[in-house]
């Protein structure tokens, strides 16, 4: 950017995200580094002595179920740790990453004066001090009360030793932690006034850059189908996430993720339709909502939301049945899709209201047959959304919104001046009446097809 000649001194605030989950380890003696910056030497240079632990677990790492277990066991059980952290103890989150290099490296462990996750790692770049992490990405450590908005002290204690120092408090994620160090003052041209807002991850950033008010959804229909919910009174389960809302925390967001996603739609558009998304279209518009009471599960690979492997197809007496004309198989695949969001939403807290609306991203999103079911299914109206790299734009209201020092979501919003979603579909009548039977039968089968998923894998 410095060679291509823009103007850092016209920055005014600015903050950042990084992938959820990975912790950083500095070493004794890192916080001096930070604070006396040579503008001559470049980062890597001047902190390659800083860190007690060379290569940083990230969010890809899975080999911490023991961890996990612990954690678990330690707070009296899987649900009693979603209701503190917001989730159940997952093996890529940074709590049992920490426990893990305590367990296996305890003198790197003890050689380390703080762990900051990749967000505030980033930030401390810029302040040049050690950043606090905000309330938004330590949800997802399994360590933050999302209540008390504090660290919980039986899960510290059940991962590792002084972890409460090392981790220092955590802020609400439109804090300003200060400004630009005089590193990036000298070395890059940044105004000494320049701000920095507390940096996040890359869920909570996008909902952000996604500009969710209270009740509405997003989903993003990927490989695998991701849903961001903006809720305010949290039932944390099982299954999903539950953090701290990252543009106004008195509030929280939840996150859901559906592995058989966009590959699954093209297998079976395939098998049904000649591999032809319009002919798939057609055949989806002939059907009427609700199957005819048919449903159908299609997990082509171990699901995550629920744990479910297998196709799995009822009829409208709850029987399974071993297979389903193609046009009654291309709707009970999209309906049934959606309706799972939907169940595992409200398991979570979610709330349809009427100002609710759905917004969708992703390849999936350019089939307005398919978000017309979305519709249906919601019985909401669904947008589509224009944003791409929506975490990096987020963070980008983010530095806007903690310039402005503004608490509420509706005067952030207002700051945006951004291009409205596009309105795409709006549920049909009757809709809610076919579908909320439907979803009740659907959510009985899912039981059966749950214990099948057991029995096969035992």
């Amino acid at each position: 950017m410095k060679s291509s000649g823009f103007n850092f001194s016209k920055v005014k605030s600015l903050s950042g995200t990084g992938q959820q989950h990975g912790s950083v380890y500095w070493k004794t003696g890192s916080r001096e580094v930070l604070n006396h910056l040579s503008a001559g030497q470049p980062l890597h240079i001047a902190l390659q002595t800083c860190f007690a632990i060379g290569d940083s677990p990230i969010w890809m790492d899975s080999s911490t179920s023991a961890e996990c277990r612990h954690l678990e066991k330690s707070v009296g059980g899987a649900q009693v740790l979603a209701n503190i952290t917001g989730s159940r103890a997952y093996e890529r989150f940074s709590g049992n990453q920490i426990a893990k290099i305590y367990k296996q490296k305890p003198e790197e462990y003890s050689q380390c004066e703080r762990i900051s996750l990749v967000s505030s790692f980033a930030a401390s770049l810029f302040i040049g001090d050690y950043a606090a992490i905000d309330y938004s990405d330590g949800s997802g450590m399994n360590l933050l009360d999302i209540h008390k908005k504090t660290w919980n002290e039986t899960c510290l204690n059940a991962c590792a030793p002084d972890l409460k120092e090392k981790l220092g408090s955590a802020v609400p994620s439109s804090s300003v932690l200060g400004n630009v160090s005089p590193y990036y003052v000298h070395r890059y041209g940044f105004s000494p006034r320049c701000s920095v807002v507390a940096f996040t991850g890359d869920n909570p950033a996008s909902l952000a850059g996604m500009r969710l008010e209270e009740g509405d959804i997003a989903v993003s229909l990927g490989t695998s189908d991701t849903l961001f919910l903006w809720i305010k009174e949290p039932t944390p389960a099982l299954e999903g996430h539950i953090f701290i809302n990252p543009v106004q925390s008195q509030d929280y967001m939840a996150l859901l993720c559906f592995k058989n996603g966009s590959l699954m739609r093209e297998k079976i558009r395939d098998d049904c339709s000649s591999a032809s998304w319009e002919e798939f279209s057609n055949i989806l518009r002939s059907t009427p909502p609700g199957n005819n009471g048919h449903v159908g599960f299609y997990f082509d690979v171990m699901e995550i939301t629920p744990q479910a492997v297998g196709i799995h197809r009822f009829n409208a007496e709850n029987q399974e049945v071993s297979e389903f004309p193609k046009e009654v198989e291309i709707r009970a695949l999209v309906e049934g899709q959606f309706m799972a969001k939907r169940i595992y939403a409200e398991r979570l807290g979610y709330k349809i209201l009427p100002q609710t609306k759905i917004l969708a991203t992703g390849g999936a999103s350019c089939n307005q047959d398919i978000l017309q079911v979305l519709s249906d299914v919601f019985n909401a109206p669904v947008h589509t959304i224009a944003t791409a790299n929506s975490a990096c734009l987020g963070c980008a209201y983010r530095a806007a919104h903690g310039l402005s020092s503004l608490t509420s979501a509706s005067t952030f919003t207002h700051v945006l001046k951004a291009p409205q979603h596009k309105l795409v579909v709006t549920p049909r009548p009757e809709s809610d009446k076919v579908y909320q039977p439907l979803l009740e039968r659907y959510a009985e089968c899912e039981s059966a097809v749950i214990q099948a998923s057991k029995i096969i894998n035992n």
